[in-house]
Order: structure tokens, then C-alpha cells, then sequence
């Protein structure tokens, strides 16, 4: 099993650029060096805590391919994530320029691009029909069609026509490589808790291929993952945590041995 990426170290600005989003938030604030030791690390934390602004730092310093959206240097939304990025030095094992950097937002805007990219290219195909003949029409509109049967092979001839857990799997399934760094931020989102499990034999299967995953989740199905390193993120700190130690965790035992005793204080029950 491999580790890529194996430190993440920040060169906090000085002076007043310290209280400029996103160094005002208190984990960026105290961080100075994080250690990835394990080829699946876990962020957990509760809202708010820094778990995404990290990520998308990582994902920025890395040059991490958006799935579905723009790319990181134009992204709007991704401008504190490049200024972090500026101050962030990654150390690496063994660089490795495969891999994805996934926001569950971003999964409904990769299918409605494969969706488009595949009316684009049936469109293609009929316009050279009429443009063209002989051995040119053959080849120009085989061409056509050839890549839209690959995308069709690759994710499904139509995403949207699936749920959305079935599409984002079909999606992840389909840019998986070996070898590759990938970020997932909240990739439950989308996910039953049944797909969640798929998604984490995908990962196991990807890891088992000289891959890395760091995640950010409140998933305590994603959490779970075997051999996992969670990190919890509270007020300025990192620090380590068991699985059983984890609030999201203990939580959502105690709710399922006992719904009844969260719910009875609720409205009308």
C-alpha cells in the first residue's frame, strides 16, 4: 500500500494577512504540520471546523483535477482555497498526477456535462452524414459515435435516467485509476447507506492499486473504513481519534438502539 502524499506543512502569513479568510479559521490558524500516514485518511468534525477549507487548500497546492466543475485556477468559489494553497508546501513520496478532487456539488454538474457531450457528439455524427461522403462520411461520423459510445461505456448512456447514489458511483467507478491521489469532501451526500458501503469496497479496491484517499465526512459508514486514519478537527486542533471515540458515532448508536428516547421531546409526539 502506498502513501503519496505524506505531509501537508503551512507558512502562516504574518501580520494582518493572519486574520484574512481562510487563515482567520482557528484549525488553518494553528496548523503547522500534518502527517499522512495511512493510505486513507479521515477528517471528521462538525460543521464549520475547517474540514472543506483544508481540503480544498490540498486540492489547490496539488493541482488536483475538479470533477464537474471549473478548474481550480478559475473556480470563484475555490479563490480562498488558492490563496491557502500559496502558503501550503506538500511533501510527497512519489509525486503522482493521477487522481480527482470531488465536492458532492460538483457530481451534478459532471453529469449534466456528460449529458450534454453526448447530445454534442450524436449531433456531430448527424451533420457529417449530410456534410460528407464516401470513406470520409464513414470515418467522420465513426469518429463521432465512437466517442460517444465511450463516454456511454464509461458512465451509462444516461446519468440523470439513474438515482443519483446509482450515478455518482457509475461517475467515481469510471475515473478511478491506479496510483492516483484523490480528495473527496462529503462524498456521502449522495450515497444510501448500502452505496456507501459500495463506495468503500471502490475505494479498498483502489487503495489495493497504489492509491491514496483523503476524506472529509460525517459518515460514520465512511468512517469506518478498515485501517483508516481518522483526524478530528476541533476548535485548533487535529488530533488522532478512534472510530468509537467519535461524536458522530456515538451519536448515531445511541439514536438507533433507541429513537424513541432522542424523538419524545419533538412536537406533537
Amino acid at each position: 500500500m502506498k502513501i503519496h502524499l505524506k505531509a501537508v506543512t503551512l507558512e502562516t502569513p504574518a501580520g494582518a494577512a493572519r486574520n484574512i479568510y481562510p487563515f482567520s479559521v482557528p484549525v488553518i490558524r494553528a496548523l503547522s504540520s500534518l502527517r499522512l500516514t495511512a493510505p486513507v485518511t479521515v477528517l471528521a468534525g462538525e460543521n464549520g471546523c475547517g474540514k472543506s477549507t483544508l481540503l480544498e487548500g490540498i486540492a489547490a497546492a496539488a493541482g488536483s483535477l475538479v470533477v464537474g466543475g471549473e478548474a481550480i485556477e478559475r473556480d470563484k468559489t475555490l479563490s480562498p482555497a488558492r490563496l491557502l494553497a500559496k502558503h501550503l508546501r506538500l511533501s510527497w513520496t512519489r509525486r503522482t498526477h493521477k487522481g480527482l478532487f470531488l465536492r458532492s456539488e460538483d457530481f451534478f454538474n459532471f453529469a449534466r456535462k456528460v449529458k450534454q457531450e453526448q447530445a454534442e457528439l450524436q449531433g456531430y455524427a448527424e451533420d457529417f452524414k449530410t456534410k460528407f461522403t464516401g470513406y470520409g462520411r464513414f470515418l467522420a461520423v465513426g469518429s463521432a459515435l465512437g466517442q460517444k459510445k465511450a463516454l456511454e461505456s464509461r458512465y451509462g448512456e444516461d446519468l440523470d435516467a439513474n438515482s443519483h447514489g446509482e450515478s455518482f458511483l457509475k461517475l467515481f467507478k469510471g475515473r478511478l485509476r491506479p496510483d492516483g491521489f484523490y480528495i473527496l469532501d462529503e462524498p456521502e451526500a449522495p450515497l444510501s447507506p448500502l452505496r456507501q458501503i459500495a463506495l468503500i469496497s471502490m475505494i479498498q479496491d483502489c487503495v489495493n492499486s497504489g492509491s491514496q484517499f483523503l476524506i472529509a465526512t460525517h459518515s460514520p459508514i465512511l468512517m469506518a473504513y478498515p485501517g483508516a486514519k481518522i483526524l478530528l478537527l476541533e476548535g485548533e486542533r487535529i488530533l488522532p481519534s478512534a472510530y468509537e471515540d467519535l461524536e458522530h458515532v456515538k451519536i448515531t448508536k445511541l439514536f438507533l438502539n433507541n429513537p424513541a428516547s432522542f424523538l419524545k421531546h419533538l412536537g406533537g409526539t
